[in-house]
């Protein structure tokens, strides 16, 4: 287990994708896009997701609004808005089926730099399939 609280984020987040083998699942709220700033820290994790797709990690993603949607699906990930009335508020990347990085950033500059947020990175039991099971389910909305 591995806390991670505000600008740590992309610190321990983003070796963890870089380490993905076979899929990352991703289900976020807000999900920002810097194009033309590449130092900028949510800039940074999404070149890492576009990496991870780009070496054939199967990448997919629910999001709660199609603000990005052309953009993700442009560059290999697999993204789809949830077709549902509830708000989707989860913020969850699930690594390989194992390991799970779960709480309160979004992948927004806020989040990242000035909002007061805290998530936790742990590895799965191997029997632990509730969040794959939830992301799927999602994900088939």
């Amino acid at each position: 287990m591995e806390a991670i609280i505000g600008a740590e984020y992309p610190k321990k987040v983003i070796p963890l994708i870089d380490g993905a083998r076979k899929n990352i699942d991703i289900v976020i709220y807000d999900w920002r896009w810097y194009r033309d700033q590449i130092a900028n820290p949510v800039q940074q994790l999404n070149a890492a997701i576009v990496r991870a797709a780009q070496r054939g990690v199967v990448v997919r993603a629910v999001v709660n609004a199609a603000l990005n949607l052309e953009q993700l699906n442009a560059v290999g990930i697999k993204a789809r808005v949830m077709r549902d009335k509830r708000t989707l508020h989860t913020k969850m990347i699930l690594i390989d089926g194992k390991i799970l990085v779960i709480g309160s950033h979004n992948f927004t500059r806020n989040a990242f730099g000035h909002n007061v947020e805290a998530s936790i990175a742990v590895e799965l039991g191997v029997s632990d399939t509730r969040f794959a099971q939830f992301f799927d389910n999602l994900y088939n909305i």
